[in-house]
């Protein structure tokens, strides 16, 4: 891995008091990277919506799905993970250079844990590169200027925005903050992009209650104006749909027949 983005300051400080988004979602996918405060909002929205920790399993499998369909139908050997949470099973790096060795990656993330983590564990060996930047996704420019270090600009890159758009609230514009990465990627280029809706009532209510309980807040949105990120590119098929039905693998995600919350979709930037 490269050396950390220069000016990233002494190790970072970690508030363990509240809960962080990325280390509840690392609870509800089973993982011990987390505080109490993390497991008790996650289990909060457990008790009011079960199927979240099914939601959070089957968003990891779409990512792996989209990451093996860009680096290798695709081609691509460029990816910017904004949102990039704590390190799993099947994270990008690993899973594009399985397809293609020499596949650069850059992380991008806000949570000083993740950064922390990112140093040990999101590594990779010659000819592949990884790289980590601590930014927020409300700061586009400087994510852009942090990943140039890394990834060349002049050839395709996939930008993969999972879950981190809902983190964003509508005074903040997420539409204009994927835009702006987008606009910075040459043609060519894909956008592979998942976030929860608000067509559940129990879901909706369960992440009220995380956003009153957490450092951060959850918009869910309706499904079209998830869509609405995709505007100018060309989708994948099968387009903006459900996770459990963008080029299902049987085997990872068992009954594709349970909708859930959340739909995803790729892009390509013409």
């Amino acid at each position: 891995m490269t050396e950390p983005t220069p000016g990233a300051g002494p190790a970072p400080r970690i508030d363990t008091s509240v809960a962080h988004s990325a280390r509840v979602w690392n609870h509800l996918l089973g993982g011990k990277d987390n505080y109490p405060a993390d497991r008790e909002a996650g289990e909060l929205i457990v008790r009011m919506f079960p199927d979240i920790a099914r939601l959070a399993r089957l968003q990891r499998y779409f990512l792996a799905r989209a990451v093996r369909f860009l680096a290798g139908e695709a081609g691509i050997r460029q990816f910017l993970d904004v949102g990039t949470g704590l390190p799993t099973a099947d994270n990008t790096h690993e899973v594009a250079q399985r397809v293609a060795p020499e596949s650069r990656i850059v992380y991008v993330d806000n949570d000083p844990l993740v950064l922390v983590h990112a140093q040990a564990l999101l590594t990779s060996v010659p000819p592949g590169v990884t790289d980590y930047i601590e930014e927020d996704v409300r700061h586009p420019d400087r994510i852009i200027e942090g990943a140039a270090h890394t990834l060349n600009f002049d050839e395709p890159v996939a930008l993969m925005m999972l879950g981190i758009t809902g983190q964003v609230s509508d005074e903040d514009d997420p539409w204009a903050i994927v835009r702006r990465l987008m606009d910075a990627l040459p043609s060519g280029s894909y956008l592979a992009l998942s976030d929860g809706t608000d067509t559940s009532d129990s879901l909706n209510q369960a992440i009220a209650v995380y956003n009153a309980n957490s450092a951060s807040s959850y918009h869910l949105r309706a499904p079209e104006r998830i869509a609405a990120y995709f505007e100018g590119l060309e989708l994948v098929e099968p387009g903006v749909v459900t996770t459990t039905t963008w080029r299902p693998d049987v085997i990872e995600i068992g009954d594709g027949s349970r909708q859930v919350d959340a739909i995803c979709g790729v892009g390509r930037k013409p």
